[in-house]
C-alpha cells in the first residue's frame, strides 16, 4: 500500500510518518509538503504539495492509495478551497482512500467557530468526492501547556476562560497512532471519530503540571473578554483571538465529549496520569 501524508513538514505530520513508518513497515510512506525540502530529514520520499497548486498535487499523488490530509494553518475561507483541490486531485490521481484531520469545537458562537465551519465543510465535501474516507476530530493538543511551562512558573498561575469545564485533550503522538490505524485498517470506513483522551478542567490540568514539574501553580478564571484581550496583547488579533474561542468553546461545554480513541487506535488513549509522569522522568 502506498500511503502520502499531506503537510508532511508540520508537527503532525512528521508525527503520523514517524509512527507510520515504525508500526507499518510494509507500506511505503510518501510525504507531501508545499516546501520538500523541509522534510528532507524524514527519511523517506518527499513530493511537492501546496495546497494551492492542483496540478502539482494531482501529479504528486500518482500511485498512492491512500492519503491523509492534514487541515491546513490559513484563515478559513482559503482553507476550504485548499482543502478542495487535495481532494479533487485525489481523484483524479485514482487515490482510493482519503483521511482528514479535523478538529472538535463550537461551529458558532465563538471566534473559533468559523474554523470549526470550515473543517466541517471539509467534512462534507470528502463525504461527498466519492471517495473511501475516515475523519479524525481532533481534541486540544496539550503539547502547547507543556512547551509554555517557563512562563507559567513565572508568573505563578494557569489563567483562560475555561472555568471549570472539561475538555478532551491529546497529543500529537497519540493522535499519530491512531491515524496510522484509520490509514492501514479497511473496517474504518465511512467512521467520523473523536480522538482524545479522558476529559479534565483547567484546574486537574494545572495539578498534573506541578506534579511532573515540581511547581505550585494554581488556575485562575478570566472572563472571556478579559482572556481574549490577554491573548490578543501577547499573539496579535487574528490567533489571540482564536485561542480564546477555542476556551470559549471548552467553557460552553464543547470540548467534553465522548472519545471514539479506542475504536479508532484499537487500544485506549494514554492516561494523564502516566503522560504526566513520563514527562517527569525526561
Amino acid at each position: 500500500m502506498n500511503i502520502a501524508v499531506t503537510a508532511s513538514n508540520g508537527m503532525l505530520g512528521r508525527e503520523i510518518i514517524k509512527t507510520l513508518k515504525k508500526l507499518e513497515p510494509n507500506h511505503t510512506i510518501i510525504g507531501l509538503a508545499r516546501s520538500p525540502e523541509k522534510a528532507s530529514d524524514l527519511g523517506i520520499e518527499i513530493r511537492p504539495g501546496d495546497y494551492d497548486n492542483s496540478d502539482v498535487l494531482k501529479t504528486s499523488l500518482q500511485g498512492i492509495d491512500a492519503v491523509l490530509l492534514v487541515s491546513g494553518k490559513e484563515e478559513p475561507a482559503k482553507r476550504i478551497q485548499q482543502h478542495r483541490n487535495v481532494i479533487q486531485a485525489a481523484k483524479n490521481a485514482g487515490v482510493k482512500k482519503i483521511v482528514y484531520t479535523s478538529i472538535q469545537g463550537a461551529e458558532s458562537g465563538t471566534a473559533f467557530s468559523p474554523v470549526v465551519q470550515s473543517n466541517r465543510q471539509t467534512e462534507q465535501d470528502i463525504k461527498e468526492s466519492g471517495l473511501e474516507w475516515v475523519i479524525g476530530r481532533n481534541g486540544i493538543y496539550i503539547e502547547p501547556d507543556i512547551e509554555y511551562i517557563d512562563n507559567y512558573q513565572k508568573s505563578g498561575v494557569v489563567s483562560n476562560c475555561a472555568g471549570d469545564a472539561k475538555c478532551g485533550y491529546t497529543t500529537r503522538q497519540e493522535l499519530s497512532f491512531a491515524y496510522a490505524k484509520l490509514l492501514v485498517e479497511d473496517k474504518h470506513y465511512g467512521n467520523t471519530y473523536n480522538l482524545h483522551g479522558e476529559c479534565i478542567t483547567q484546574s486537574q490540568l494545572v495539578e498534573y503540571l506541578n506534579q511532573a514539574f515540581g511547581l505550585s501553580l494554581s488556575y485562575q478564571t478570566l472572563s472571556v473578554e478579559e482572556y481574549q484581550q490577554e491573548r490578543i496583547a501577547e499573539l496579535g488579533d487574528f490567533l489571540g483571538t482564536i485561542i480564546a474561542g477555542i476556551y470559549k468553546s471548552i467553557l460552553d461545554g464543547y470540548m467534553d465529549n465522548t472519545s471514539d480513541f479506542l475504536q479508532a487506535a484499537g487500544r485506549e488513549h494514554v492516561g494523564w496520569e502516566k503522560y504526566f509522569m513520563s514527562l517527569n522522568k525526561q
